[in-house]
């Protein structure tokens, strides 16, 4: 019955609504049931999308089914009709009296405590345990893929955060020709399918198809231009006589068979025996010279097209890691926290994780709580730092710190810190010492701490190089020498009046 079946899907399109309106509407308490909630809403914009594909077929009537369904209401007996169907409706039932009946105003209501299994389980299989709920990334175990790469420096997991998506040099020291690699090849694909299966994960709501579409039509763009970061100096140069190349490196020699990496090491061999007796040879064999190297612009071909499979990959993590670059600053602030903690710390800072992202109202350890203590938990109206057990930390600990007290630095960006031992810290962090470079400061930066406004920071700076300059003017004075007329003068001066062959 196709008119039963158009008005179900336009039941169940209502429902759906008002589900994800429902769900919009309450605010969740943690990122767990946030995410929860946002992969529920997914789901039911799904359905929405598949249901809404069934309902304009119907009303397309390719078939012409539903017209015919029409005219045999519409025409004849009404009351004929309606019992044939009521008695299709009961054949079926009879047939099959466990079939069991949808019911749609359950279907998407949200489930209460005791109704079945606890919402949002599907989230804690979904990620790791160092990922938390999609607040950080989890590249540990491709830190080590990229470690086994021939060629790399040496780097730390916090190192490798900073620098996992650049794959030019000087960071990443390998050639075009190295990255062909099948293992490079492998590492390249799995960050790549690490980042997009993230950002699945994280962000469910995010118009994900849109994206990945976009950077898809990005890359074929600078491809097309040759403008791939790490890949543009890699051209073709063509069948050009007996420089054709052979692999896509270098430069092909027809007669010898040979490929040359240096275009010098190529002039020099033309004039060599070898090569002589070699071009002879194939000219008495009837093989003209200007024809290219056997499977040349094959193995040409084949080479460019895995130069650009590895460059699609390069270009898809470079994209994806500014997606996710919040996740990412996070993720370095928290490997860094967790560096300076205890194996015990670790465990428990765990524990309250886990116990503080339970579901007050599913069947975890969230039913321990009480509302009470979940609002102590996350009680914090003097907007005190967390400490590393995601608790506020003692006022009194926040004013013998001095944390409330702020410290601008105009060099940093006007970027303020937060009690004085952060302010103290800083003199000595990347940020800082870029600032001074870029105000021409480039050595004794010690000096110049507890500075932290520009025109102060250049005035010293002018002070010290003119300090340097009378020293420098002042040992240029110290040696006196005498010419044949008695005239003292400095040596430095003395020097150059005798090479001017004046003295």
């Amino acid at each position: 019955m196709i008119l039963e079946d158009q008005r179900f899907i336009h039941e169940d399109l209502e429902r759906l609504e008002q589900a994800i309106a429902d769900r919009v509407v309450e605010e969740p308490r943690n990122i767990r049931e946030r995410l929860s909630r946002d992969h529920e809403i997914s789901q039911f914009l799904n359905r929405i999308e598949e249901q809404s594909k069934r309902l304009l077929e119907i009303y397309k009537d390719a078939d012409g089914a539903r017209e015919k369904e029409l005219q045999a209401i519409s025409t004849g007996d009404q009351f004929e009709e309606f019992y044939k169907q009521l008695d299709e409706i009961k054949d079926f039932h009879r047939r099959y009296p466990n079939e069991p009946v949808e019911n749609l105003e359950r279907a998407y209501k949200r489930r209460q405590p005791g109704e079945g299994e606890p919402v949002g389980m599907e989230i804690d299989n979904m990620f790791t345990g160092e990922e938390g709920f999609g607040q950080f990334l989890d590249l540990t175990g491709l830190h080590e893929e990229y470690l086994n790469l021939p060629g790399v420096k040496r780097l730390s997991y916090i190192q490798y955060l900073d620098v996992f998506d650049v794959f030019t040099p000087p960071t990443l020291q390998m050639k075009p020709a190295q990255k062909i690699s099948d293992k490079y090849f492998k590492y390249v694909g799995e960050l790549a399918e690490y980042l997009e299966s993230f950002v699945k994960k994280a962000r469910p709501l995010q118009d994900l198809r849109k994206l990945f579409a976009g950077l898809d039509d990005e890359f074929e763009k600078l491809w097309a231009a040759n403008e791939v970061p790490g890949w543009t100096e890699e051209k073709q140069n063509g069948a050009q006589g007996p420089k054709t190349e052979g692999s896509g490196e270098g430069i092909w020699c027809a007669d010898c068979e040979r490929e040359f990496k240096n275009e010098n090491v190529y002039r020099n061999h033309l004039t060599g025996k070898k090569h002589i007796r070699a071009a002879e040879a194939r000219k008495a064999a009837g093989d003209s010279g200007d024809k290219p190297a056997p499977g040349a612009g094959a193995a040409s071909a084949t080479h460019r097209l895995k130069e650009r499979a590895v460059a699609e990959r390069e270009h898809r993590v470079r994209s994806l890691a500014k997606v996710v670059d919040p996740e990412r600053q996070a993720t370095r602030v928290n490997v860094e926290r967790r560096a300076g903690m205890t194996e015990r710390e670790r465990q428990m800072e765990l524990e309250a994780l886990l116990a503080g992202s339970e579901n007050p109202g599913g069947e975890g350890r969230g039913n321990d709580m009480s509302d009470d203590e979940g609002d102590e938990r996350i009680y914090n109206p003097l907007k005190l730092p967390l400490a590393w057990d995601g608790k506020p930390i003692p006022y009194w600990l926040y004013k013998l710190h001095g944390l409330g007290v702020e410290y601008p630095c105009e060099i940093c960006g006007n970027y303020v810190y937060m009690g004085r031992r952060a302010f103290d810290k800083h003199f000595s962090e990347a940020l800082h010492l870029f600032g001074l470079k870029c105000l021409g400061v480039t050595s004794n930066t010690n000096l110049f701490r507890e500075i932290t406004r520009i025109d102060d920071a250049i005035r010293l700076w002018e002070k010290l190089e003119q300090e340097r300059k009378k020293d420098r003017e002042h040992h240029d004075n110290v040696v006196q020498m005498e010419d044949a007329e008695g005239n003292v003068m400095p040596e430095r001066i003395y020097l150059d009046l005798q090479k001017q062959g004046i003295l």
